[in-house]
């Protein structure tokens, strides 16, 4: 997966300016979400992530000034993987429905194959607040502005925005809590199905 380098390394300086310095920091990122993933930030060390990444000691001091650097460079990682993987799903010609279903089907794939996403950014709440939030408000952004969309082509009620978007994140955050992590055999076609159908129709009977 490729990395919005600056994104990561933002503040510190210490931007790589070769494919093998991007490649360095591509590992020290995937161990440290390795890393912090099973033990926590507390838990976790520095010396740990260097020996997951296979690299010297010496090497994280290129890239990161201290294990708390390379957790907010992770978090704005893990945020930037959810947006392209969400990307990924929009396919031009899908209607404003059948969008949504297609990003949740690919989010919970992303969710099983980068479980560590949840340890990681519920710890950002308390560690890195601003990434914390800056996580969520991104991504219901882009929610909103893909409803928006959807409500111009006149595929969507007129009035949604902000409220609706949200409440779609919330869904997408918690199937993936619940299909992606603590029921690891469930057909993700069928659950996105089924959300689909709940943003179509409501809960609602119908005569």
């Amino acid at each position: 997966m490729e990395i919005a380098v600056a994104q990561v390394t933002q503040g510190s300086g210490k931007v790589p300016r070769t494919d093998r310095g991007r490649r360095s920091l591509r590992k020290l990122l995937d161990a440290a979400a390795a890393e912090f993933g099973e033990r926590g930030f507390h838990e976790a060390s520095i010396s740990t992530i260097t020996r997951r990444a296979g690299m010297a000691l010496g090497s994280f001091y290129t890239y990161f000034d201290s294990k708390d650097a390379i957790f907010r460079a992770l978090v704005a990682d893990l945020s930037a993987q959810v947006r392209d993987h969400a990307g990924s799903a929009v396919e031009t010609g899908s209607d404003a429905v059948a969008t949504e279903r297609a990003v949740l089907s690919t989010f919970l794939r992303f969710a099983r194959t980068h479980r560590e996403i949840y340890r990681v950014i519920n710890e950002a709440e308390f560690i890195h607040p601003e990434g914390f939030r800056d996580h969520y408000a991104t991504a219901a952004q882009r929610i909103a502005d893909r409803l928006r969309r959807g409500a111009q082509r006149n595929e969507l009620r007129p009035d949604v925005g902000e409220v609706e978007a949200w409440a779609l994140m919330g869904m997408n955050v918690f199937l993936g809590l619940r299909y992606g992590l603590w029921e690891r055999d469930a057909p993700l076609d069928d659950i996105a199905a089924a959300a689909s159908r709940l943003i179509a129709d409501g809960l609602a009977k119908r005569d």
